[in-house]
């Protein structure tokens, strides 16, 4: 071997087994950074994450393969109809039934149904119709302050699981009170739905079919009506009227635990929700802090931490306040909204009363033996073809909102004068080919009206509008509809009068929306919230369905 090799090995490997023989001393500690106070600017870029997605990282941009921008169509739209149902079903021969009469000669009948077991009038039995729209317009504008702080997704299924117990409540019901506190009930549960549901088929239809999307939507609000009369009349006549709530909660239990297994969607609009979530947490981290550096020697000091908690919780809840305050505000200055639900409450008034005495009616009037199946047909089948009407003229159009006002008039002034000239006919083949015609141009109204609400406003304020809307539509239009229609026939003991008088009002509604075209208008869609995420931050938000972009 190379002596020079050998003499470079020899040193190497005494090299290797020095630090064996004799360790270097470990480095001296490095001294502790203190954490840098938390800038605001760096958590409103982490915060609008999903903490769902970033638990299945792999899944953080991808849904169901099932669940797409169709299926979630499907799925509201059944859910949808079944509300629906529910409301047709109460009003149904067959399960509101009749109240027990007696004749001058004294040969009494027995009640059947709803009215004939708990003994109501007219003037009580317009009251239980309309009791579940206390629920509605309390729980309305709670749920859309909600979706702020909590992902709307799984507040629709909170209000689904208590629909479904209230209903199931509603045929277990012993007497008048009973079973208006569980229509009470059961409105707290449609609440969530109505406030929020229209948003997310808004956010995942295609651009040019947004109107048609809505459109097959609020389609189910008729057919369900419709099918609610022929459901209730058949359960009603074979089973009881009880069943007839049984079977609607069982119907409606699938999909309320559908709204708490699948993975919950984002609204456009909202990265707020993410940013008072992370300054809650900042505030929870800040109070351990402080609670750690606290040494509890005495009582004293203990006390003084429990007051801290409940005043915060009093803050949290003034804020809340405060900004419900404020998003309500602004909802109520955008003109063209406010003229788009001032006629909306006009024609509600006229529908309501319609889904709820039209049965009736018809029966006392062209002495309809099958007065249910008779306007469930007419219902259903002007329903569904009137509204999708509706949404597709309006996407023919342009879908403007001033294109969107005069849809909106036009049609129901044509319909207001075919359903009104229907009741002046005595003759039951007179009336069915005006009313249909009627309820035809009537229904081609539910798209224009609710694409209006959506696309007027902010996307921030989209389910408050939604909330308000439905708000305002039932605490004027249908919920003292049915009780003074009912009045009004207990007054003049003559239907066709009070059909009449209850039509014209549809005129109303008509010149409320023509003015509607005058004003300006925006469509503010686009429009990002001054409180809403970065927009380099927004691709880290999920609010839509993958390949909701396709068009079906």
């Amino acid at each position: 071997m190379d002596p020079v090799s050998s003499s470079v090995k020899n040193s190497g490997e005494l090299e290797s087994s020095k630090p064996d023989s004799e360790p270097s001393p470990p480095p001296p500690p490095r001294p502790p950074v203190p954490a840098p106070a938390p800038d605001s600017t760096q958590m409103a870029i982490s915060i609008p994450r999903d903490t769902e997605a970033d638990a299945n990282p792999n899944e953080s941009d991808a849904n169901p393969s099932w669940f797409t921008p169709k299926r979630l169509l499907v799925i509201f739209c059944i859910i949808n109809m079944l509300n629906y149902v529910d409301r047709g079903a109460i009003a149904s021969n067959g399960v509101n039934g009749s109240r027990k009469s007696c004749t001058a000669s004294g040969t009494c009948t027995s009640g059947s149904g709803i009215q004939g077991d708990f003994n109501l009038n007219n003037f009580e039995d317009g009251v239980l119709s309309s009791a579940f729209m206390v629920g509605l317009l309390i729980a309305s504008p709670i749920f859309a302050s909600l979706a702020k702080i909590h992902n709307p997704f799984r507040l629709i299924g909170v209000g689904l699981l208590v629909w479904t117990i209230a209903t199931a409540g509603c045929g277990c019901s012993f007497d008048f009170w009973s079973i208006t506190i569980c229509r009470m009930l059961v409105g707290v549960g449609e609440a969530s739905f109505i406030s929020l549901a229209a948003p997310f088929i808004d956010d995942n239809a295609p651009q040019a079919q947004k109107t048609a999307w809505l459109a097959v939507f609020y389609m189910c609000i008729p057919t369900g009506i419709a099918v609610g009369y022929v459901y209730g009349g058949l359960v009603g006549e074979h089973l009881h009227w009880r069943a007839a709530f049984w079977g609607e909660s069982i119907l409606m239990l699938p999909f309320a635990i559908l709204g708490f297994i699948i993975k919950p969607l984002q609204l456009k609009g909202f990265g707020t929700s993410s940013l008072t979530a992370a300054t809650d947490n900042i505030e929870a981290v800040d109070d351990s802090i402080e609670e750690k550096q606290t040494i509890p020697i005495e009582n004293e000091e203990i006390s003084e931490k429990q007051p801290s908690k409940k005043s915060g919780y009093a803050k949290r809840f003034a804020t809340q306040a405060s900004r419900f305050g404020k998003d309500l505000k602004a909802l109520l200055s955008e003109k063209v909204y406010v003229v788009n639900v001032l006629g909306y409450i006009a024609y509600n008034f006229v529908i309501g009363a319609y889904s709820y005495w039209g049965p009736k009616a018809g029966y006392d009037i062209y002495h309809m033996s099958n007065a249910d199946l008779m306007f469930g047909g007419i219902t259903i089948v002007c329903g569904i073809f009137g509204t999708l009407a509706g949404g597709l003229v309006l996407d023919k159009m342009e879908s403007t909102i001033s294109n969107a006002f005069k849809l909106l008039s036009v049609a129901t002034f044509l319909g207001a004068i075919f359903c009104f000239s229907a009741f002046c006919f005595k003759s039951l083949y007179g009336f069915i080919p005006f009313f249909s015609v009627g309820e035809l141009l009537v229904f081609a109204t539910q798209g224009p009206v609710n694409y209006i609400c959506l696309h007027s406003v902010k996307p921030s304020l989209r389910p408050l509008s939604m909330a308000i809307s439905t708000v305002s539509i039932h605490i004027f239009g249908d919920v003292p509809s049915s009780p003074l229609v009912g009045l009004l026939q207990d007054t003049i003991n003559n239907w066709r009068e009070t059909a009449l008088i209850l039509t014209s009002i549809l005129f109303i509604a008509a010149i409320i929306w023509f003015i509607g075209i005058f004003f300006h208008s925006v469509d503010r869609f686009n429009e990002e919230s001054e409180h809403d995420v970065p927009v380099v931050e927004r691709s880290n938000l999920r609010p839509l369905l993958g390949g909701n972009q396709e068009a079906p």
